[in-house]
């Protein structure tokens, strides 16, 4: 089977369990930006020079193809969904980025203000990731001023996530200027 089967040639894109949707519509422009989200990620991984950022940023990118997954259901077949085995963003997963937020900021991150991005190649991939991430919230916010999302906790999530990833950048900013002394 071919990458390019043509069924989006007329402007509509398939959901799971074959739904079909205009490609502009509220859920594919939600989980095309988590996508995005999940490449600047990617490059953010790519970039960064140490474990912690690279292991950390694994298992988030990991949790954003659930993430995808949810948003790419509609909320009529979520219970087919979740019967299939697949996993919906749930609160224990925004506490674990709750505890990755405490842990860095017990790390003594300086930060005065707000940051100007570009101080390191892997700073400026993740507030571009953040930004980013951003966009997907607005996205995901947008799904449930609709009234096509069902779980909220995707919000909390990206919300969460876009604090980590600005904490990340300025960790990896401050890891830098220490090494240059």
């Amino acid at each position: 089977m071919s990458i390019a089967t043509r069924t989006g040639d007329g402007g509509k894109t398939g959901l799971m369990y074959n739904r079909r949707v205009p490609k502009t519509h509220v859920r594919v422009e939600a989980y095309g930006t988590v996508d995005e989200l999940n490449a600047a990620l990617g490059l953010a991984r790519a970039s960064a020079t140490d474990n912690f950022v690279r292991d950390n940023l694994y298992w988030i990118q990991k949790g954003l193809v659930d993430l995808m997954g949810e948003l790419s259901v509609t909320q009529e077949d979520l219970p087919r969904y979740t019967k299939d085995g697949h996993t919906l963003v749930t609160p224990a997963m925004t506490a674990k980025l709750d505890a990755l937020v405490l842990e860095i900021e017990s790390q003594k991150v300086s930060f005065k203000g707000w940051a100007t991005p570009g101080a390191t190649k892997n700073s400026a991939a993740l507030d571009l990731a953040r930004t980013v991430c951003r966009r997907a919230e607005r996205r995901v916010c947008a799904m449930q001023e609709s009234g096509e999302l069902k779980n909220a906790e995707i919000i909390i999530y990206l919300n969460r996530l876009s604090d980590l990833l600005w904490l990340f950048a300025r960790w990896v900013e401050t890891k830098a200027s220490h090494l240059e002394k």
